[in-house]
């Protein structure tokens, strides 16, 4: 084996957050029973998973999962505040996000290029948080590629039927199970 597939993915489970970077020139190739043929002189690099939180208010809510996150993962993901206003931008990069941004814009432009998104309910319903979500970012949020994980948090008045009522620490704790899952980190 090459020295660069050695420091490529060891099984299937790490492949979640390897990408190709380019080969040149094949020198043979390498398979994967039942799973994919690469080539060996293929070159890996590793991309952190990309965890957007937004909030809005005080961020009280993005500042509780940014902690159980960071708690949970410590640095293996890269943790993004994006708050409807500063003051909940704020609270989450105290909790210890790694980057943080405000206002509309941020959430619109920032929602496409994360793996996935956190945050309560509200924030794919026009108008959420006492108006601060605009439908712009419940459009971006909601059409975005990246997997989104919505704490059912009844603040809108909107009743997910079916659901049962948790408090807040048992649905982050239920996110962390699921995001174990999904993103293998």
């Amino acid at each position: 084996m090459d020295a660069v597939q050695e420091a490529g993915p060891q099984n299937v489970e790490d492949f979640s957050g390897w990408q190709l970077s380019g080969a040149a020139r094949p020198a043979g190739l390498m398979t994967i029973p039942g799973l994919l043929t690469l080539p060996t002189t293929a070159f890996y690099t590793y991309r952190m998973k990309r965890i957007a939180v937004i909030d809005g208010q005080g961020g009280g809510i993005g500042s509780m999962i940014i902690k159980a996150l960071r708690d949970e993962y410590g640095e293996r993901i890269e943790l993004i505040a994006l708050g409807t206003n500063s003051t909940a931008t704020s609270a989450m990069m105290k909790a210890r996000a790694n980057k943080g941004a405000t206002g509309e814009n941020a959430i619109v432009w920032n929602s496409t290029r994360v793996d996935c998104i956190v945050g309560p309910l509200s924030i794919v319903l026009a108008n959420g948080m006492l108006g601060e979500l605009t439908g712009r970012m419940a459009e971006a949020i909601a059409s975005s590629p990246a997997r989104r994980y919505l704490l059912p948090v009844n603040q809108e008045g909107v009743e997910v039927v079916g659901l049962e009522k948790d408090p807040l620490p048992h649905l982050i704790t239920k996110l962390l199970i699921r995001l174990k899952e999904d993103l293998h980190v």
